[in-house]
């Protein structure tokens, strides 16, 4: 499902931002078993738009061709440029580095579950609210480590610490640290706070 995102920063400081996808059934898997309106209601063509930080608006235009998708796409950006949008490259974002503790050198059942249920709520509610992707993550020893990348450290971090709560993500053994784009080495926890050790993703 190819997207296209892109942001503005007013005289004010306040970013918002706009993204558009196309959602085809040829996508769907060959076991889901979807009638001819089911096909239609698939094939859309999608606008998400907002102030980054807050839940964005949608509309969305059904039963769409692949072509007509392609042409949608280029409207979207022609307009989106003529009023001041771009897209950012990924080193005019930032790393938030979410860590949970584990009680396990290598992580049991129950770490691989915490794992999947966080970066659902995580990517979720940022990608709703433009607050960038959850791109990866992976277990070292005694710790889960999951990365975002986001155009809005500050904010991120205030999310992620209502949805590990809100989620029961226990939040008690998270750690968050961030770090530029390409300098992983320079993570640097931001919360909790004061920091008691090393913040380190191996």
């Amino acid at each position: 499902m190819p997207i296209v995102r892109m942001y503005r920063t007013n005289d004010k400081g306040i970013q918002s931002f706009r993204e558009a996808w196309y959602e085809d059934p040829a996508e769907v898997t060959e076991e889901d078993d979807l009638n001819e309106d089911a096909e239609a209601d698939l094939r859309q063509f999608v606008v998400n738009h907002g102030n980054v930080g807050h839940m964005s608006k949608t509309s969305e235009e059904k039963n769409v061709s692949a072509e007509r998708a392609e042409e949608l796409f280029a409207g979207f950006i022609e307009q989106s440029l003529e009023d001041g949008f771009r897209e950012l490259a990924p080193e005019e974002q930032t790393w938030v580095i979410v860590q949970f503790a584990l009680k396990t050198k290598e992580g049991t059942a129950r770490d691989q579950n915490l794992e999947m249920n966080a970066k659902r709520e995580f990517s979720n509610h940022l990608a709703w609210r433009g607050l960038g992707t959850v791109e990866s993550s992976d277990f070292a020893p005694w710790k889960l480590n999951i990365r975002i990348l986001t155009p809005d450290a500050a904010t991120t971090i205030g999310a992620i610490k209502t949805i590990s709560r809100d989620a029961k993500l226990d939040p008690t053994k998270m750690r968050i640290a961030v770090a530029p784009y390409g300098q992983l080495e320079n993570v640097k926890q931001r919360h909790p706070m004061p920091v008691r050790e090393p913040f380190t993703l191996d």
